[in-house]
């Protein structure tokens, strides 16, 4: 028989997961009638609260958890070290394991690192994540989670860079130099991430005669392999456009060297312009034009929350969104429109 969930209960009595969670713990801050309200949808569905569990939560291991999908990508790499600082200097040990966008990998990760009682975890959510079962974690252990350059759901706290204002600052630079048509590549299809630097270049080039269709973009993995097979896709369908957007940078360094093995030359033929500005882009040939996307300070904010979380659980989730900023390159700077 399926285990009846925190997450269960919020539903039927129709209150958030942290309101249902504030009632058990006892918060004044919630009204004599919701309280009753989520009461007894526990009584109605059997939610038994493993106090006992909560109360072992209280003697702190002074270790982290850290889950990402893959190290080898430099904006995450550069995510981790951040914050295994931040938690040394904090005094705690951080354990680190690597989802590669396995959901089930990622729940047995995460199943590992409740049974070594850390006292939080970082988690970069792997795509196709679901907060039903991650809640039959975190209600048996009381271990806070926190959401990190990703999301999947608003009952956990979030950190990560405002993706729609970072799309709408590209698309309007892009605009201004007389792109014609743009088109996005790589990125996974499915993460909130790309969705929302997608919207953010849809809203970005409203207006402004650019032909930019998401429908048409290549969506791939993040890497360098999947902007070369991005880039190539639309190119072999006979598609030039004046950009190419990478979904990162990560995606720019593929798409550079497919490029080049047509004969074509970056920021010349054809505009490119990505995401991340990793400490490589502008190294690049042209250097790469690319909104950065800051995942020192966005380690540095998840720290400070999860710790916050960590001392106080009865907070409300808390999401916070990090401002971007656009450095503008060759690979768009000496860009000119075809004549």
């Amino acid at each position: 028989m399926k285990k009846v969930t925190l997450n269960d209960v919020s539903k039927v009595a129709g209150v958030s997961r942290s309101t249902a969670s504030l009632v058990l713990r006892g918060s004044d801050r919630i009204p004599e009638a919701t309280s009753d309200r989520v009461r007894l949808a526990m009584a109605e569905l059997g939610y038994v609260y493993n106090r006992h569990a909560a109360n072992m939560r209280r003697s702190e291991s002074m270790t982290l958890g850290l889950i990402v999908t893959d190290i080898r990508n430099p904006y995450f790499a550069g995510l981790t070290m951040t914050i295994e600082e931040a938690a040394h200097e904090a005094g705690y040990t951080l354990l680190v394991g690597y989802s590669r966008d396995d959901v089930e990998r990622q729940y047995l990760q995460l199943e590992t690192m409740v049974q070594q009682q850390v006292d939080g975890i970082f988690l970069l959510p792997a795509i196709g994540s679901e907060l039903d079962p991650m809640c039959g974690i975190i209600d048996r252990s009381s271990v806070p989670v926190l959401q990190l350059a990703r999301y999947f759901c608003e009952e956990l706290d979030y950190v990560g860079p405002d993706n729609i204002a970072a799309g709408q600052q590209l698309a309007r630079h892009l605009s201004s130099l007389g792109v014609s048509s743009a088109v996005l590549i790589g990125g996974p299809e499915q993460s909130s991430a790309r969705t929302e630097r997608v919207k953010g270049l849809e809203t970005g080039f409203a207006g402004s005669g650019v032909a930019f269709d998401p429908s048409l973009s290549a969506a791939t993995t993040n890497n360098a392999m999947g902007g070369a097979e991005g880039v190539a896709s639309v190119l072999d369908r006979g598609s030039w456009p004046d950009c190419i957007i990478a979904y990162s940078d990560a995606v720019a360094l593929g798409i550079y060297a497919e490029l080049r093995r047509r004969n074509l030359e970056p920021g010349r033929d054809v505009c490119v312009a990505s995401f991340d500005d990793i400490a490589m882009a502008e190294l690049l040939l042209p250097p790469l034009t690319s909104v950065s996307t800051y995942p020192e300070l966005i380690a540095r904010k998840a720290a400070r929350m999860l710790l916050n979380r960590i001392r106080d659980s009865s907070l409300e989730p808390q999401r916070s969104l990090i401002e971007p900023a656009l450095k503008i390159r060759a690979s768009t700077a000496q860009w000119r429109p075809r004549t």
